[in-house]
C-alpha cells in the first residue's frame, strides 16, 4: 500500500497525521498477513497496530485481552471515533446481552475477548463461523507473567488459534526480556514470525527511590508529594487493604485532591465508574493494585508512585509506563522500607498450591477414589477456596493428559512420575519468580544510574533522557515543574455518572 494511503487511513480513523515509531512497520507486516511479534513501550500506541487493520481488512479481527476495564475503555474510545462495529465479549455482559452479541457476531470487524472466554466451546463454535483476518494477543507478556499460575487459560490460547484455522497472529507487549520473549514464542508456537523489538525505556520519565526509616514516613512523604504536585497520579500497592486505607487518609488530609481506591475486589460497576471518572478528570489520584492501568489510554498522567514495589521489573516498567504518554515530563517514585521485600515474598509463597496438597489429590486420582467434581471440591477445601490454585492444578493434569474432558487417565504416567513432574514444575516456577524478585531488589539498591540499571535486562543501550534522569544522576524535586491542569469536579451522584458512562457512544 502506498505510504500516503496508509497515513490517510490513520488521519481518517484516528485524526493523526503521522505514525509513531514502530506502528507503521508493524501494520504493514500485518496487512501482508505475516505473523508478527512486537515490543513497543507502554503508551506508544500499540492498539492502533490492530485497530487500524481491523478497519481496513475484510473479516473479523479477534483480540485476546487480559482485563475487562481495558476492553471496555478501548471499545468506548473506538465507538466515540465513529467506529461502531466493535464489541467486547466478557463476563460483564448479562446472559441476554451475550446471546444477542453471539447472534450478531458476524457483523463485527473487531472483537475483544478474555482468554477465559476462548475456552467456551459455544463461543469457539460461533467464532469458527467467522472469517478471522487477524488473531491478536494483546499484552502478550501476561502469557509468561500470569499464565503459569494465575490464569493458565493464557497457555491455551494456541489451541483456540489452531481451532480458528491459524489466521495471521500478532503478539504485542511493552515489556519482555529475551527469556520472556522466548516464553511467549514457545507458548504461541508462531511460525515464520517477523519481530519488531523497539527500546522499552521512555526518555521523559525520571526515576526516584526514596528510602524511609519507618513505614509511617511513607504516609507523610506521600501526602507531601501529592500536596506539592497536583497532577494526575497513580499510587500502586501490593495490598487491597492498604490501598483503601491510604486513600482514606489522603481524602481526609488533602482536600484539594480527588482521591479514590481501585482493586480487583470491587464489583465491575464500581471499577468502571472509578476508571471513567479518572479518565474524565473527576478523579486525579488513584490508590490501586496492579489491577488498574493496563491499556488505559490516559495521556496526562505525570506521576506514578509505588507505595509497595512489585515483585518483578517487568511489572514495574509496565506500571511506570502509564505516565508521560504524550512525551511530557513524568516522575516515577518508589517509597522503600528495608523490610518491604517481605510483602512480595509472602505473595509469591501463596501463588502455587502446597506440594503436600498436590500429592494428596494425585493419590485420590490414582486410587480411583474420586470423580472430577469431587476432586475439585476436595481440592478447594484444602486450599481454602483459592481458585487460581485449582486452575493451576487442573491445567497441569491436562498438560500431562491425566485429565481429559473431565475424565481421569491414570495410564498416562505412573503416580511417582506424575508427582515428580508436578513437584519440579512448582519448584522451577518458584525459582524463576524469586530470581525476578531479586532482580527488583538489586535495582532498588543500585548505587549508580537507575535508568541504565533498570533497562540493562532488556536492551544494550538507553535513550538520552529528555528531562532529569534519576536521583543518582541529577533529579531534584525543586527542579520539576509539571504542567498542572485542574480536575473536573462534578457533584452529580455516582448512579447518574455510571448511567452516562454506560450509554455513551452506543
Amino acid at each position: 500500500m502506498p505510504e500516503s494511503q496508509l497515513e490517510q487511513h490513520l488521519q481518517t480513523h484516528f485524526g493523526f497525521s503521522h505514525f509513531r515509531a514502530g506502528q507503521k512497520e508493524i501494520i504493514e507486516a500485518v496487512l501482508k498477513k505475516r505473523n508478527v511479534f512486537a515490543v513497543l513501550p507502554t503508551g506508544t500506541g500499540k492498539s492502533i497496530c490492530y485497530q487500524l487493520p481491523a478497519m481496513m481488512l475484510s473479516g473479523t479481527v479477534i483480540v485476546v485481552s487480559p482485563l475487562l476495564s481495558l476492553m471496555t475503555d478501548q471499545v468506548k474510545q473506538l465507538k466515540a471515533t465513529g467506529f461502531k462495529r466493535v464489541a467486547a465479549l466478557n463476563s460483564m455482559l448479562s446472559y441476554q446481552e451475550k446471546e444477542i452479541l453471539l447472534q450478531q457476531i458476524d457483523s463485527y470487524q473487531l472483537l475483544y475477548l478474555s482468554p477465559e472466554m476462548l475456552q467456551s466451546k459455544r463461543i469457539l463454535s460461533r467464532l469458527k463461523s467467522l472469517k478471522v483476518s487477524l488473531f491478536v494477543v494483546d499484552e502478550a507478556h501476561c502469557i509468561s507473567q500470569w499464565g503459569h499460575e494465575f490464569r493458565p487459560d493464557y497457555l491455551r490460547i494456541k489451541q483456540a488459534h489452531q481451532l480458528l484455522n491459524n489466521p495471521p497472529l500478532l503478539a504485542l507487549t511493552a515489556t519482555a526480556t529475551p527469556d520472556v520473549q522466548q516464553d511467549i514464542m514457545d507458548t504461541l508456537q508462531i511460525p515464520d514470525v517477523e519481530k519488531f523489538i523497539y527500546p522499552m525505556d521512555k526518555p521523559n520519565i525520571s526515576f526516584v527511590v526514596e528510602q524511609v526509616n519507618q513505614v509511617k514516613e511513607k504516609e507523610n512523604k506521600l501526602a507531601q508529594i501529592i500536596r506539592s504536585y497536583p497532577v494526575p497520579t497513580l499510587i500502586y500497592f501490593s495490598s487491597r487493604e492498604e490501598a483503601a486505607r491510604v486513600a482514606t487518609i489522603l481524602q481526609e488530609k488533602e482536600h484539594n485532591r480527588n482521591v479514590a481506591y481501585y482493586h480487583g475486589g470491587l464489583d465491575n460497576q464500581d471499577r468502571l465508574l472509578i476508571q471513567q471518572q479518572f479518565m474524565n478528570k473527576q478523579l486525579d489520584v488513584i490508590c490501586c493494585t496492579n489491577a488498574f492501568g493496563m491499556g488505559i489510554n490516559k495521556k496526562d498522567i505525570q506521576l506514578v508512585i509505588h507505595y509497595h514495589f512489585p515483585s518483578q521489573i517487568e511489572s514495574f516498567i509496565q506500571e511506570i509506563g502509564r505516565a508521560g504518554r504524550d512525551g511530557q515530563e513524568a516522575v516515577s517514585v518508589i517509597l522503600f522500607h528495608e523490610y518491604d521485600h517481605i510483602i512480595p515474598q509472602r505473595l509469591l509463597d501463596a501463588e502455587l498450591p502446597d506440594i503436600s496438597v498436590v500429592k494428596q489429590m494425585l493419590q485420590l486420582i490414582y486410587n480411583n477414589d474420586v470423580s472430577f467434581n469431587d476432586l475439585k471440591e476436595e481440592f478447594m477445601l484444602k486450599v481454602n477456596g483459592v481458585e487460581p490454585h485449582w486452575r493451576f492444578f487442573r491445567y497441569q493434569l491436562e498438560k500431562l493428559k491425566i485429565l481429559e474432558h473431565e475424565q481421569f487417565n491414570i495410564t498416562a504416567f505412573p503416580f511417582q512420575d506424575a508427582f515428580m513432574i508436578l513437584q519440579e514444575t512448582i519448584e522451577k516456577r518458584y525459582r524463576y519468580k524469586y530470581n525476578k524478585l531479586n532482580e527488583m531488589l538489586q535495582w532498588l539498591y543500585t548505587t549508580g544510574c537507575k535508568r541504565k540499571a533498570l533497562f540493562s535486562h532488556f536492551q544494550d543501550h538507553i535513550q538520552k533522557p529528555t528531562n532529569m534522569c534519576c536521583d543518582y544522576c541529577d533529579f531534584q524535586w525543586e527542579n520539576w515543574y509539571p504542567a498542572v491542569e485542574h480536575s473536573n469536579n462534578s457533584n452529580q451522584d455516582w448512579q447518574t455518572s455510571l448511567k452516562e458512562i454506560l450509554y455513551q457512544g452506543d
